[in-house]
């Protein structure tokens, strides 16, 4: 397997800081979970009885085990199927995993994030993107291509909720002799396979 060109570390080292650091951020929704309202009410006082428990207590503990080694050969050829752990500050309710290879001059990097948390969430609509139905409580996929110093790259990102889970799937390539995009077709089916399976490890 060839070393990655340093155009292309230069253009990774943003991407693994922002996927390392949108796993951080996503703890601001929790802040106001437990306050307690102003004025409370003798309803509103009373403990509720009828709340759901949440489905899931924590992610998976090895997210790099979560995707069959199958799938990594197909996905992102030349990597190494054990992966790199994404760091976290709350392990029991977040981790991850990514895979990136250079393969001749055909380049693939996919990564999972699994964020649990405590209560089941809402559906926000804020990720966009077009419906990929039948994929957990709801799920979206959006995609973009982009051009940096004459090489394309084809991204797709899954998002799924289920419960209180949102599984995060990221899959993008280009080719580095072609300059060329990854297939757009083969990154989306690529990027919503990797999602069920990820998904389907929570319940595992």
């Amino acid at each position: 397997m060839r070393s990655l060109p340093l155009t292309l570390v230069a253009r990774l080292l943003p991407v693994a800081v922002l996927a390392a650091a949108g796993v951080a951020m996503t703890t601001s929704d929790d802040s106001d979970a437990g306050a307690t309202p102003a004025g409370p009410s003798p309803q509103t006082s009373a403990p509720a009885t009828g709340a759901a428990a949440p489905r899931f207590a924590k992610p998976p503990a090895e997210a790099c085990t979560t995707l069959p080694e199958s799938m990594i050969k197909d996905l992102v050829p030349g990597a190494k199927a054990a992966g790199n752990e994404l760091k976290s500050s709350d392990l029991g309710r977040r981790t991850g995993c990514s895979w990136h290879a250079l393969d001749d001059f055909d380049y693939r990097w996919l990564d999972i994030a699994y964020d649990v948390k405590s209560t089941p969430g809402k559906k926000s609509g804020s990720e966009g993107g077009s419906a990929v139905p039948g994929l957990g409580d709801d799920a979206t996929v959006t995609e973009k291509t982009t051009e940096d110093d004459d090489q394309g790259i084809r991204e797709a990102v899954v998002t799924v909720h289920q419960d209180n889970a949102t599984v995060t799937v990221t899959y993008n390539g280009g080719d580095f002799e072609s300059h060329k995009a990854a297939d757009g077709d083969a990154i989306r089916k690529g990027a919503i396979s990797a999602a069920k399976k990820a998904l389907s490890a929570l319940d595992g």
